[in-house]
């Protein structure tokens, strides 16, 4: 615990104080054009497909989508930290409305289970260990992964946790039915609305092929690598500057993988409450103050990928392997 708390004293080191001043600033007016932004992308990704239907638009429009269903999840985490919106009611309710439940996703819950995350990065109290604990892992073991995510069986496992989790396993069926709602709520009635939009301006198929389908499956691939570079395989867990990763990016990238600046996750560590827009000011100040060659940063998602996959024994193949079940999900 006290190296934690140390470790948090450091961060506030790295820059100067009119830079942390800075970086603090929050915006009601950028916080609503991102999420528009990420709804506005998805609609007109919609558009494309329903205007020239193929295939080739149909899979750029679940790729599209699913970055952008990937993007309302970081505008989520940002809401999770406070920092989307300056006005902590409207941070709120952009983020458990407009972000979160349409994913099914909850705020609240993420907020107090993220904030440990941070608190206790790359340690065995941290609730994410188990995520980039099991890396570096086999290419076999990778490509099962991928094969599970594009399949809908890693979306259709988790939801199906999620929905245990939310009956609960104590009260009568009335009781557990009540709890079930006021947990699955704000995501069943968001999709309602969703589905009936649809179904107005086209048709309701349209709420399966392009929404559900990229939420259980390219959403559920991407959002792994993301996982993976944030902090897989990382120089050294102990260390601010080295127990999480910085990813660089280009276009595409930013379209179908890393929107929103959440390759910039170092800073997001170093200085969580900044928002994400101002993560590339934060990298931009952390490189003026000489800290970039102690910092662990990838070129690219390839790169992090062909590490985390550097073993050479499949040691999670087989029935027998307990660590299969529990982190090849």
């Amino acid at each position: 615990m006290v190296a934690v708390s140390q470790n948090f004293v450091m961060q506030e080191t790295y820059i100067e104080d009119v830079q942390k001043d800075l970086l603090r600033q929050r915006s009601d007016f950028v916080g609503i054009y991102l999420v528009l932004h990420a709804w506005l992308v998805i609609v007109l990704a919609m558009v494309l497909f329903v205007v020239l239907p193929n295939p080739i638009t149909y899979l750029l429009s679940v790729g599209l989508i699913a970055g952008r269903q990937l993007g309302l999840a970081i505008l989520m985490h940002d809401a999770a930290h406070r920092s989307l919106c300056k006005s902590k009611k409207l941070n709120d309710f952009m983020g458990r409305f407009l972000c979160g439940s349409p994913l099914g996703a909850s705020l609240y819950g993420y907020r107090n289970y993220h904030l440990k995350h941070h608190q206790f990065t790359q340690s065995k109290e941290d609730p994410d260990w188990e995520l980039s604990a099991p890396f570096p892992i086999h290419k076999k073991s990778f490509w099962r992964k991928v094969a599970r995510d594009l399949s809908g069986i890693t979306a259709y496992q988790l939801r199906l946790l999620g929905w245990k989790m939310s009956f609960g396993k104590e009260g009568s069926w009335w009781q557990r039915w009540h709890t079930f709602w006021r947990n699955e709520r704000d995501f069943i009635v968001l999709n309602a609305v969703i589905f009936v939009v649809l179904y107005i301006f086209q048709n309701p198929l349209l709420y399966l092929t392009l929404w559900i389908v990229p939420l259980f499956t390219v959403y559920q691939l991407i959002s792994r690598i993301r996982n993976i570079a944030e902090h897989a395989v990382v120089s050294d867990n102990t260390d601010p500057l080295r127990n999480t990763r910085t990813t660089l990016t280009n276009v595409f990238t930013r379209c179908f993988l890393a929107p929103y600046w959440v390759n910039y996750h170092l800073e997001h560590h170093l200085f969580a409450y900044t928002p994400c827009w101002k993560l590339p000011l934060a990298h931009k100040f952390l490189k003026q103050n000489g800290w970039h060659p102690k910092m662990e940063i990838s070129p690219n998602y390839l790169q992090v990928i062909q590490k985390a996959t550097s073993r050479q024994d499949d040691v999670t193949e087989g029935r027998g392997s307990r660590n299969r079940r529990k982190f090849d999900i």
